[in-house]
């Protein structure tokens, strides 16, 4: 058992690690399934500030207390809001891993735009650090690989700041097989993040590439944003007979996937934390997983997650 200090009210909230198996990130970072997402805590359009800042810390909080352990997010929510909600609620992060991503720039509300330069991810390094406090960002992830910029320079630049002790471990998003290769030359990578979900496994190659060189999958919009939860359907039927949710069942073939693989789910709801990590005590036959085995997948196009 350990224990959250609350920097507002300076009390402890005692809770137990989440049932779900646990991932290796690089050496010495080694968390719970299912993590949390902290995209959806910010405004729509993944702008602004959320509608209720109390409710988006109360999310943070209730999924540590709950025993999630590792948060994932990105200097590009909000812009920056994410960072600093996650500070004000987690703050100083007792058992808690907080990965987050740099190399977007923001427009407005669900405008994303690649920057890679060095320059600009050596400042995206440093902000973030400051945003969340740390001394050292155990997780870092290049958000998305910039096709204007040389790999070797975006790479190169976090692997200096991963030498001068800034980052711990450095990992990619939404990449193919052929680009993590060519990373992993430039410098070592811990961790791949990319959208999957029962019904999108277009990274099942890049999934099957991390399990061989053990290295860590992060998988977001693991309930295709709320759609698995909503429609009707095998999932659904499923989860009937499970006496658990569709989104459960589907976080629950996530995990029976690979033990690489650490859903994400994101959400700005109380209700919906529980439920999700409540995923790690479900138990489905051998007959169900195969069901959801067989479903067919969409080749979906990556979200900005």
């Amino acid at each position: 058992m350990r224990a959250l200090v609350t920097p507002e009210k300076g009390s402890h909230v005692t809770y137990a690690p989440a049932r779900g198996g646990d991932v290796s990130i690089g050496s010495g970072v080694t968390v719970h399934r299912p993590g949390l997402g902290a995209m959806r805590i910010t405004g729509p359009g993944a702008w602004g500030e959320p509608p209720d800042r109390q409710a988006a810390i109360d999310v943070l909080r209730q999924a540590v207390e709950l025993g999630v352990d590792f948060i994932d997010t990105a200097d590009a929510y909000g812009p920056f809001v994410s960072e600093e909600l996650i500070a004000a609620a987690l703050y100083p992060y007792d058992g808690v891993t907080v990965g987050t991503k740099g190399g977007l720039v923001r427009t407005g509300p669900d405008a994303w735009h690649c920057l890679g330069r060095p320059e600009y991810l050596r400042q995206c390094v440093e902000m973030s650090l400051r945003r969340l406090r740390l001394d050292r960002i155990e997780l870092y992830q290049l958000h998305r690989i910039d096709p204007r910029v040389p790999l070797i320079e975006q790479v190169g630049v976090l692997d200096d700041m991963r030498a001068e002790g800034k980052i711990h471990h450095i990992g990619l998003s939404e990449v193919t097989v052929a680009e993590l290769a060519e990373a992993r030359l430039i410098a070592p990578v811990a961790s791949v993040q990319s959208s999957y979900s029962l019904l999108n496994r277009r990274s099942d190659k890049v999934l099957d590439y991390c399990m061989g060189k053990g290295l860590a999958f992060i998988c977001s919009s693991p309930v295709d944003g709320g759609e698995l939860a909503r429609s009707p359907g095998p999932v659904a039927a499923i989860a009937r007979q499970a006496g658990r949710t569709p989104a459960q069942v589907a976080l629950a073939w996530l995990l029976h996937r690979s033990p690489a693989l650490l859903p994400i789910p994101g959400t700005a709801s109380v209700t919906h934390v529980r439920e999700n990590v409540g995923v790690g005590k479900i138990e489905l036959s051998a007959g169900q997983y195969a069901a959801l085995a067989g479903l067919t997948g969409r080749d979906a196009a990556p979200g900005p997650a």
